[in-house]
């Protein structure tokens, strides 16, 4: 049908839509049609798909709705490479010249001879491109990773190995598909790996993030499952918030089966095998009881990756004895680069290199920790159209360097300890990341939904804060509405407050002083006088995608922040005299 439509060699085609099956089979198609299959974020502006549709030279886009259709037909007209659009979600809402419903799509190519489609599959190379994942980027336009056939089909199947996956024709591995596929980690997850390894797909309701998710792991129970930390925090949070309103002796035995848990795991991981008794009677009274509630009984590897997840919400899933295991990579490397493994993990580290795999740690300081370098057949082609890009990520040597900072410990795992651009670097020269000072406080402010420190080129740090928050169900736009926790959370402090607005309309007292004993608790244990947070301000909304100061996997993009608040951050530096 691609083919039919006029889809050329080495052309787009975008696909923009939420998971589904129609969805694999435009991606894998596009492929074997011999175009591109490129992702296209659900969350894009009609501008934004207009740049990636132009950059990859799109001759088919493909889209879930009418929604998504607006938007393309907005751009149409600045689209010279653009042959036909399809919609597959939901029926046409009106006939146009050139929009296919996905059943006219399905029709269109039976004219097609076979032989035809078999020359262009037997043309393709290993080495040629055949996925653009357009890398979200925190600042600039959005590059094209180009993505070999061998860096997807070397990659699912080392990955998926070392993991141990089992293969179909021995045991059925389950996972449900429910993050953006025109990210490289669902990608891989969901159609490459899942392809190699026979693995049964479920797609979840496009609200998954906003709330089904669980529904639907209750009624797949998967054995495997990857999750972005946020997905994973709001499992914890949702879980504290049922576990507050038990009864004091249930409160009583979780909190004596997650002692457990805890302690039995640090053990396990550090090597000890045997188990207590009073380990199988928490498993028995617990454990296997939460697991069954939010649909993990079955899933023996639950993974976090793409984005930096807290010692806090790692240890809170131990305790339950649900290890969560940290994978670590980038687009540019087809996905995973290294993984964590059950009977190879350590807390807060990402793991070790996927077999085939290599690092380097460029240019390493005293406490041996430099720029994460990887090498291996995951490692992309290039950039589309960007050859000076290209050569700033992959050097003379062909290493791919990450930005980002890490260390190896001395039994091999890797451990990231910053971005090498997030670093904040004062007016006295001091390097500080941010990430472990905001984790801190969120740590220490149980109310506080997302953190960001400041201080660049400047005397002192200080911190942008905002509270945990209700959300548009539909828009995701964030509310005034405290969330439950954080009502509680004010009541305990005495504070009568409800919304956003009322606490900081008032600078209630109650909330202000606990936020700041929270960041002089946090000071007491900084590093030097220089990584203290001496001022700080709380913002009336909290960061979202619909907002744009988080990305796609709900990284924070600081650029975008600092953008958007500078007339907050400025008034921080106003007063010439440091704050002691």
């Amino acid at each position: 049908s691609c083919l039919q439509l006029g889809l050329e060699r080495f052309h787009g085609v975008c696909i923009l839509g939420f998971n589904s099956a129609e969805w694999f089979i435009a991606d894998i198609g596009a492929i074997l049609a011999g175009g591109f299959a490129v992702g296209v974020y659900t969350t894009n502006s009609p501008e934004a798909c207009h740049y990636v549709a132009e950059n990859c030279s799109a001759n088919v886009l493909v889209v879930e709705n009418h929604k998504q259709l607006q938007k393309i037909l907005e751009i149409q007209h600045k689209l010279p490479h653009l042959k036909a659009i399809v919609q597959y979600g939901e029926e046409l809402k009106e006939k146009r010249p050139n929009l296919y419903s996905w059943s006219e799509f399905m029709d269109v190519g039976k004219d097609v001879p076979d032989t035809q489609l078999r020359e262009i599959i037997k043309s393709q190379k290993p080495n040629q491109c055949c996925t653009l994942i357009y890398t979200s980027g925190t600042t600039g336009q959005p590059k094209g990773v180009m993505l070999s056939h061998d860096n997807l089909t070397w990659t699912a199947s080392v990955a998926g190995r070392f993991i141990m996956l089992t293969d179909a024709k021995e045991k059925q591995e389950l996972v449900v598909s429910y993050l953006p596929l025109s990210h490289i980690a669902a990608q891989m997850s969901d159609i490459w790996l899942s392809m190699t390894f026979g693995v049964q797909v479920f797609f979840a309701q496009p609200d998954a993030l906003k709330g089904t998710l669980v529904d639907t792991l209750r009624e797949v129970r998967p054995t495997a499952f990857l999750g972005v930390p946020r997905v994973w925090e709001k499992m914890e949070e949702k879980m504290k918030s049922i576990g507050a309103k038990s009864s004091a002796l249930r409160r009583k035995v979780a909190s004596w089966a997650k002692g457990v848990g805890l302690q039995t795991n640090l053990k396990r991981m550090n090597g000890y095998s045997e188990v207590p008794v009073n380990f199988h009677l928490a498993r028995h009274l617990v454990y296997k009881k939460v697991r069954k509630a939010i649909g993990l009984d079955r899933c023996t590897k639950c993974y976090t990756g793409a984005a930096p997840i807290t010692r806090e919400t790692l240890e809170f899933f131990l305790s339950l004895n649900i290890p969560v295991f940290e994978l670590y990579g980038m687009s540019e490397s087809s996905g995973p680069h290294t993984i964590s493994l059950p009977h190879a993990f350590r807390l807060t580290s990402c793991g070790k290199e996927v077999t085939g795999c290599r690092t380097l740690i460029h240019k390493p300081d005293g406490d041996g920790i430099g720029e994460i370098c990887f090498s291996g057949r995951h490692i992309f082609m290039g950039y589309l159209n960007m050859e000076e890009k290209t050569k700033e990520a992959i050097d003379e040597d062909g290493w791919l360097h990450s930005g980002d900072l890490g260390k190896h410990d001395k039994d091999g795992f890797l451990y990231i300890t910053g971005r090498i651009k997030e670093l904040i670097i004062t007016a006295g020269g001091e390097n500080i990341p941010p990430v472990p000072i905001e984790d801190a406080v969120k740590g220490a402010v149980p109310i506080i939904s997302n953190a960001m420190l400041v201080g660049d080129k400047a005397k002192f740090l200080a911190m942008l804060l905002t509270l945990k928050c209700k959300a548009d169900v539909e828009s995701g736009e964030p509310g005034d509405d405290l969330t439950p926790e954080a009502i509680e959370y004010c009541q305990k402090l005495g504070s009568k407050a409800t919304k956003v607005s009322e606490i900081i309309s008032s600078k209630d007292k109650a909330v202000y002083a606990a936020i700041q004993k929270g960041i002089s608790a946090v000071n007491e244990g900084a590093v030097s006088n220089a990584q203290k947070v001496q001022k700080w301000v709380l913002l009336e909304k909290d960061f979202s995608l619909f907002g744009g100061e988080l990305g796609p996997t709900m990284k924070l993009k600081r650029p975008v922040v600092a953008q958007k608040y500078k007339d907050q951050i400025a008034q921080f530096y106003a007063d010439v005299d440091t704050p002691t």
